[in-house]
């Protein structure tokens, strides 16, 4: 990506106003935002289970022109 498009991710000690806060600041506007699932791994016994324990926000974001 060039310097007018940015990924921005939201931090585990931030909500996601303060991140669109912190993107508006640097100026950058969002234009998608994306979710990905954090699983963990879990043996019980023979098998092994992915338990899902959080999720990752990551908003792409463009220069204010």
């Amino acid at each position: 990506m060039s310097k007018k498009k940015v990924q921005f991710e939201v931090q585990e000690n931030e909500s996601i106003e303060d991140c669109l806060n912190r993107m508006k600041q640097q100026g950058y506007v969002p234009v998608r935002r994306t979710e990905k699932p954090i699983f963990q791994e879990v043996k019980k016994g023979n098998e092994t289970i992915y338990e899902p324990i959080g999720r990752q926000i990551v908003f792409e974001a463009k220069l204010i022109d």
